[in-house]
């Protein structure tokens, strides 16, 4: 794979956070910096550093996402810091460095223009020297209101794209979160992006070092880097520049061949057969750390940068008729996962440990592919590094979506190119890289809304930013649009495809099939509905009713529809447990939240034993999305907050790299399907109870089984039975004779794994008592906490409150007679009810209390 420029080698960073005041102003009322000096005090804001006005009148408590909405794009923002310099400050001054200006901004230093900024997703390095005082220094920054700037007469662009309430947003080179009403909460993005920089470099450097880590098709991996070294390096005493790489205490070093001319140096390391990285679910992510060594003349002591972590994989595209798939390394991959979203939609960033520890959710959850589509945000180093560690695919967007873009335009290109490349100059290096994609769904909506063929594929996409990157990324797929291959861009069987067969086209659940899905860089979006914890955060609090205004405002909808995406969900509530949801939500709203928790939970899970069974052609689906923007029903697997949804729970098990699966294959009867992703072969057994009327085992039986690494086998359920039993119910000689099939795979030292099937479907009779119980128990020495789950007869959706605590596992099955150890894990509001809640199955008329709390 190919890495490179790793930005700040050798850097020190100091933000430029103190003295900051924030004011608003109406377009054009101020031109500059001198007037600010008249506006009375009341109009300005202390904020503690530069950062988004949402964000900043968030921290000032002026503003947040559950105050009435304010529109950030009608108004002029106006910053100013003031910062205080030494005469020795001033001897080497630093650069200044503006991550990204959101989005059309002028800055002023000392009174003078320092620069004019028309894209949020370009960075600038200033160098200020001889714009500095000793002394008191003032930094102003004005941006612009986008009402205004989108006023301006355009030529109208050749389709619409609905999400979007502004057309003539593809002018500019900025966000769409939080101008998507229906989907996004009102935060546009309007400021300084991740803060305002001094940066220190060491003078050895001239700037960041090219590394390429590349993997041959023999094995064979070669690590070259490449840099500069500053003028004033090569003065004085002789320089040698040597590379290392190291993994567990094995090191290879080479020498770097310097140019004394132009100050250019290069080496390279081969490794005849490196340890290899690779998705967690498929083995380990390994890293190896690259580092330079410069010693001036006889000086013992060398100066050490730190080139950051790269690893050693291959990664390559199945295109074949039907198939969209990857490879890493010769394998198969399947990736699943979803679609990710900021942090903290209203700053746009998060600190490395916040960012580590959401990637290390993802991993957990047996996912092993993240999107950063082009409707968010680029987001920073930390959350490639994780992604690295932690061995999680990324499939990586170019921040384009929907619109018809005016790649005529040469100062829209200008910006296009620079934003292009500097991405591209931070993305080298990552080993989670997987595939940089051109754009979210252009192809698709130009296709959708009536442009021609010809405009479905523009140069834009199919050849400009496909050649920057196979300058910068040698050795990284590209593929020009997150819907792409078929005869039209969406198609479902062909290339990749946002996939909503099941789901917002309420096509029936074996769509899921009989569409011969190929890759879904998108699907299955619902409105999940949140644990009570999460509706306790929103506006009116428990108390708050489904069709309540406060309610549907963060209820994801396509822009100007008349249905949203809790009716697609009510759709799917009413074919799995048959009832009727208006009525439910009428009589027991209650009863409805819990359906509604399961039901699109159990749609994901569903679809996602179809597409992972052996004899499926799918390479992959991606959730649309994993993480809520604000506490509601959003599309999140995850609150906003990063609290498992029911969802999450239920396609965590169905995710995992070992998993058992059945599908109801008519008058065939059932499958199971076992897979096994790890780099190990499995021996087990594969135990399989049936239960008809009133829970009694009416079949039973165990047999051997052996799984290849990194392979599948499908199995149909019959073959151990006795005799003939309807599994599937597809005769209906009858009251169907079985009512629910459980097959458990037996894996000697290594968690069990299960699957139930409901042949009468998911409508089960709620009883009065079905001896569940749950109790709590805190190990002595570790201090870990944990329920112990028990239930005499079956228990469907076991759902767990406990406070203080998020369960590790929820919304599972117990099978009669089944226990189940789940741990907790602390949330960290040192709750004074810690270890108190309760156990409640869907088929229970009641909770039951947890026992052993205090």
């Amino acid at each position: 794979m190919s890495c490179g420029p790793h930005r700040g080698v050798g850097a020190r960073r100091q933000a430029v956070s103190h003295g900051w005041e924030l004011c608003a102003a109406d377009p054009g009322e101020i031109t500059g910096p001198e007037p600010l000096a008249a506006l009375p005090a009341q109009r300005w804001i202390s904020v503690p550093q530069p950062c988004l006005v949402a964000a900043a009148l968030r921290s000032a408590g002026r503003w947040s996402l559950d105050a009435p909405a304010r529109r950030f794009d009608a108004q002029d923002w106006w910053y100013r810091g003031h910062f205080e310099l030494s005469a020795e400050d001033l001897s080497h001054p630093p650069l200044l460095v503006f991550d990204g200006l959101a989005t059309v901004a002028d800055v002023w230093l000392n009174g003078e223009l320092l620069l004019h900024s028309t894209s949020m997703f370009v960075r600038h390095e200033c160098d200020v020297r001889g714009r500095l005082r000793a002394g008191g220094n003032s930094l102003v920054l004005r941006f612009h209101a986008l009402d205004s700037l989108l006023a301006a007469k355009r030529a109208r662009p050749r389709w619409r794209a609905p999400m979007v309430a502004h057309q003539q947003l593809r002018w500019l080179r900025t966000t769409l979160l939080g101008r998507t009403p229906g989907w996004s909460p009102p935060a546009a993005a309007v400021g300084p992006l991740r803060g305002i920089w001094w940066e220190r470099r060491e003078p050895v450097l001239a700037g960041p070092a090219r590394v390429q880590a590349l993997l041959a098709d023999d094995g064979v991996g070669t690590l070259s880097v490449h840099c500069s070294l500053a003028a004033s390096a090569l003065q004085g005493p002789s320089l040698r520049v040597e590379l290392e790489m190291e993994r567990e205490g094995e090191m290879h070093r080479a020498a770097l061949a310097v140019d004394p001319a132009s100050g250019d140096c290069s080496a390279s390391l081969k490794l005849a057969a490196p340890t290899l990285w690779w998705p967690h679910t498929h083995g380990e992510p390994a890293l190896y750390r690259v580092r330079l060594q410069v010693r001036r003349g006889d000086d013992p002591a060398p100066t050490v940068m730190d080139l950051g972590r790269v690893g050693f994989r291959r990664i390559t595209l199945d295109t074949t008729p039907g198939r969209f798939g990857l490879q890493v390394n010769g394998v198969p991959v399947f990736c699943r996962g979803a679609c990710w979203t900021p942090l903290d939609p209203v700053a746009l960033t998060a600190s490395p440990e916040a960012t580590q520890a959401a990637v290390a959710q993802v991993r957990d959850a047996g996912m092993n592919m993240l999107r950063v589509g082009g409707t968010m945000v680029y987001e920073d180093q930390a959350f490639f590094d994780s992604c690295d560690e932690l061995g999680v695919l990324v499939w990586q967007e170019f921040m384009f979506a929907n619109m018809d873009y005016p790649e005529h335009d040469a100062a829209f290109m200008a910006d296009v190119q620079a934003e292009a490349e500097q991405q591209c100059a931070l993305w080298q290096g990552h080993a989670s890289l997987a595939v940089l994609c051109g754009n979210s769904e252009v192809e698709q909506q130009a296709a959708m809304w009536g442009a021609s063929r010809e405009l479905w594929n523009p140069p834009l996409f199919h050849t400009t930013l496909r050649e920057w990157a196979a300058r910068w990324l040698p050795g990284v797929p590209y593929w020009p649009s997150s819907a792409h291959g078929g005869a039209f861009p969406h198609q479902a069987n062909q290339g990749t495809t946002s996939y909503y067969g099941v789901g917002a086209y309420l096509r029936p659940a074996d769509d899921a099939r009989h569409a011969g899905l190929a890759f879904a860089t998108e699907c299955l979006a619902y409105a999940n509905v949140p644990d009570e914890h999460t509706l306790a955060r929103m506006p009116g609090g428990l108390g708050l009713r489904v069709h309540h205004p406060g309610w549907k405002e963060r209820t994801p909808r396509d822009l100007n529809a008349g249905w949203d995406f809790e009716d697609v969900r009510d759709h799917y509530l009413a074919a799995l447990f048959h009832v009727n949801p208006v009525q439910c939500r009428t009589l027991d709203h209650d009863r409805y939240l819990a359906l509604s928790r399961v039901a699109s939970g159990q749609c994901m899970a569903d679809a996602y034993a179809q597409w992972r069974r052996p004899a499926s052609r799918c390479g992959g689906a991606l959730i649309w999305l994993l993480r809520d923007l604000w506490a509601g029903a959003g599309w999140g697997l995850l609150d906003d907050a990063g609290r498992p949804k029911a969802c999450f729970s239920i396609l965590k098990r169905a995710l995992q790299p070992l998993a058992v699966f059945i599908t109801d294959e008519g008058g065939n009867g059932l499958d199971v399907h076992l897979v096994n992703e790890t780099a190990q072969a499995r021996e087990g057994v594969l135990e399989v109870v049936c239960h008809g009327a009133g829970e009694a085992v009416v079949a039973r039986y165990a047999v051997p089984v052996s799984l290849p690494a990194r392979g599948a086998i499908s199995l149909p359920l019959a073959q151990g039975l006795e005799g003939f039993l309807d599994l599937s119910y597809a005769y209906r000689f009858g009251p169907p004779p079985v009512t629910l099939v459980h097959a458990s795979l037996r894996l000697g030292g290594q968690p069990d794994c299960d699957a139930f099937h409901f042949p009468a479907g998911l409508a089960l009779a709620v009883r009065e008592d079905l001896g569940l119980s749950a109790s709590l128990h805190t190990e002595p020495a570790s201090g870990e906490t944990h329920l112990l789950v028990s239930s005499e007869r079956f228990a469907q959706f076991v759902h767990l409150d406990v406070a203080g605590y998020v369960p590790q596992d929820n919304d599972f099955h117990l099978a009669p007679g089944a226990s189940r150890r789940i741990a907790l894990q602390p949330d960290g509001t040192a709750s004074p009810k810690a270890g108190r809640g309760s156990a409640w199955a869907l088929n229970a008329a009641r909770p039951v209390s947890i026992a052993g709390a205090g």
